[in-house]
């Protein structure tokens, strides 16, 4: 009995795996279809059935790599092991750590929608007047964009605050709000973790916010340095983008490993979590 209540169970890491294969896959079907010459009148009403499928899909995935995670995560606090990633299992499945992960992933998640523009206000402009929208409504684009940015959705919630969904942004925003979740609960948890670390942290969700946004510090600093260098900037920001992302969410990955290490070597009961908080 024992050996079956330790015993691990790949499960949770196949969904995770399938989930993120299936992402990329769809991805990569969907650019298939972004070449404008392909599309005609006739091909208008398959290729909108296929932009919904796309998205449907793809919560699907999120949904399979959501309970991948908890599976795998549930899993490693039963097998109560002493390597980095059950340190790291151990310290966040108590309810504190939840409430912390929850309220930073959704937070987080509203702030990177802010800069990333898949939340737009705009007091400014009347969505019905300047772009002749209907109040509330939801518009799907299937094409032609390049590959990752298309389905588009935009979402008309007022005639002022809208929602405009591209399928590359909104993986990147869950990624990254996920990430940043994990590492705050983490922190809080393992208080004695050394600054440098959380710094490295905070280095990783600032970096994060510009993968989907290169725009948005084009925007902050031309406030400072005038709107001919932001634009300028703005250019080089996005062309950098690729960059941006390899720093990002590396640094995301690789510091709730570093404070586990640290929560290891410190001599602390990591297996009663409790104790931490």
């Amino acid at each position: 009995m024992e050996k079956q209540t330790t015993e691990s169970n790949p499960a949770g890491k196949t969904l995770i795996i399938v989930g993120f294969v299936s992402i990329a896959i769809l991805f990569l079907v969907y650019a298939r279809y972004q070449d404008s010459e392909l599309i005609t009148p006739e091909v208008i009403d398959p290729i909108q059935r296929m932009a919904i499928g796309f998205y449907i899909l793809l919560l699907i995935a999120f949904g399979a790599i959501s309970f991948g995670l908890y599976q795998f995560h549930k899993q490693k606090v039963k097998e109560n092991g002493k390597g980095i990633i059950s340190i790291i299992a151990n310290i966040t499945w108590n309810s504190k750590s939840r409430k912390i992960f929850v309220a930073t992933f959704v937070s987080y998640g509203i702030f990177f929608s802010l800069f990333s523009g898949t939340l737009v206000y705009q007091p400014e402009v009347s969505f019905s007047h300047h772009y002749g929208a209907v109040i509330p409504s939801a518009v799907i684009f299937p094409c032609c964009d390049q590959p990752g940015y298309m389905p588009e959705i935009l979402v008309y919630l007022t005639d002022h605050v809208g929602l405009q969904i591209i399928p590359i942004n909104l993986v990147l925003q869950v990624v990254v709000s996920y990430l940043v979740g994990l590492n705050t609960a983490i922190a809080v948890s393992a208080y004695s973790i050394s600054k440098k670390g959380r710094n490295t942290s905070t280095i990783g969700a600032i970096t994060g916010l510009f993968i989907a946004c290169p725009t948005c510090s084009g925007s902050f600093l031309s406030l400072f340095i005038g709107t001919a260098s932001g634009i300028a900037l703005t250019i080089a920001l996005t062309q950098l983008q690729t960059l941006f992302i390899a720093i990002s969410i590396p640094i995301l990955l690789t510091t709730p490993f570093i404070m586990a290490r640290k929560l290891k070597n410190s001599g602390i009961d990591y297996s009663k979590p409790s104790k931490l908080l």
